[in-house]
């Protein structure tokens, strides 16, 4: 098993809340996670059909049956158990670690958590591996490499070849996720959506666009948009504009939470046709931006990432908020610097004196710093966007 980051983070919050519940997208790592951890935890996983029989019929039969403490694996599939939940853990005030719950979409889920569990359990999210995980597990890629076989633990674990990977996860999420959360009336149209959403990776929102693409109306492509995001298929980036005055850009980017899916659904066969894409630079941008997310969640924090561009076409790729500070990122998948590659870094910290010096991430390693700017390899974003 590789060693998941937000082990610690997830033990640190057992001991501060009654419940701590952990959200991903299917086969992120999840079970394995707690399961390991947390060995003397009982186990039940609502997709059995028994077991989710009894927890929807006789839920305080369920939950005293399976008695704490107690791991939950997909709690989305009966999530009127989170009402009794409550009621189990507010007649024990201090009794921390009760629960572990997890769940692999999050339309409605978060919403119950809210209503039931609020001020009772702590909100964590795993994403599928890191670079910084595997590098910990003694693996190593280069960046073609790492963009076709993505990060699905399984891949690494079990040796399954990508093709056959993202085939088999793109189908039991068609077949399992989506036909439960939409009822699709032609099941083709939504997989042309989610192949033209794998085409337009890092580029802004435009609905009404791709509207006339698909055949369907804006208001069916967000709530499929909807869908996608809330199994942790895509992931919204927010566009930053406060504190500048002007107008700015302000629809969302989109990137694929696993960036081995993008490039399957573009019919990248091998690594070898990786660095031949004609979307090179936005599959690299893609990854780099994911890895910065993972960062963040395997630390227990909120993303606080987004971009910049105004209405002028000038955009940085990637901006940490945090504590009042604003640091600015530029992602390039070239692997020999060039001094224009900090031009809009230079720029954009001109325009506000809460601006720190900013951070070149591209795939090469021949600077160290340029001109004050922080220059670093992609498989070092870790560091770079937690420091």
């Amino acid at each position: 098993m590789i060693k998941r980051k937000i082990t610690n983070v997830l033990l640190a919050e057992l001991n501060k809340y009654p419940v701590v519940t952990l959200l991903g997208p299917r086969q992120s790592g999840k079970t394995t996670l707690v399961k390991n951890a947390l060995s003397n935890y009982a186990y039940v996983n609502l997709e059995d059909p028994e077991l989710r029989l009894m927890a929807t019929n006789d839920p305080k039969g369920f939950l005293k049956q399976n008695s704490c403490p107690l791991i939950i694996d997909e709690i989305q599939r009966v999530p009127e158990l989170l009402s009794y939940i409550q009621v189990i853990v507010d007649e024990s005030p201090k009794e921390k670690g009760m629960f572990v719950l997890t769940g692999s979409q999050q339309l409605n889920l978060k919403a119950n958590i809210a209503q039931s569990l609020a001020g009772r359990t702590a909100l964590l999210k795993l994403l599928p591996l890191s670079i910084n995980e595997l590098q910990n597990a003694g693996v190593t890629l280069e960046r073609d490499e790492y963009i076709f076989k993505g990060f699905m633990p399984r891949g690494y674990q079990e040796n399954i070849a990508p093709k056959s990977l993202y085939r088999n996860y793109y189908e039991t999420y068609i077949e399992r996720d989506v036909n439960q959360l939409v009822n699709l009336r032609n099941l083709s149209l939504f997989e042309l959506f989610l192949k033209l959403l794998a085409g337009r990776v890092g580029q802004l929102l435009n609905l009404n666009s791709m509207s006339g693409d698909v055949g369907v109306s804006s208001t069916t492509l967000n709530e499929w948009l909807n869908v996608l995001e809330s199994s942790f298929i895509i992931f919204r980036l927010p566009p930053y504009y406060e504190n500048f005055g002007k107008r700015f850009i302000k629809s969302p980017k989109i990137y694929f939470t696993e960036i081995g899916l993008a490039a399957y659904l573009l019919e990248i066969r091998n690594s070898s046709q990786v660095s031949r894409d004609p979307l090179i630079g936005n599959l690299f941008e893609n990854m780099v931006i994911l890895e910065a997310l993972k960062a963040r969640y395997n630390a227990g924090e909120n993303p606080d990432l987004y971009f910049f561009r105004d209405q002028r076409g000038f955009e940085i790729d990637l901006i940490k908020s945090e504590h009042r500070k604003i640091t600015p990122i530029e992602i390039k998948s070239a692997m020999t610097f060039s001094p224009k590659f900090i031009n809009n870094l230079k720029k954009f910290t001109s325009l506000n004196e809460k601006i720190s010096n900013g951070i070149l991430i591209y795939s090469g390693n021949q600077y160290e710093s340029y001109e004050q700017v922080k220059i670093t390899n992609f498989k070092n974003i870790e560091s770079a966007i937690m420091g």
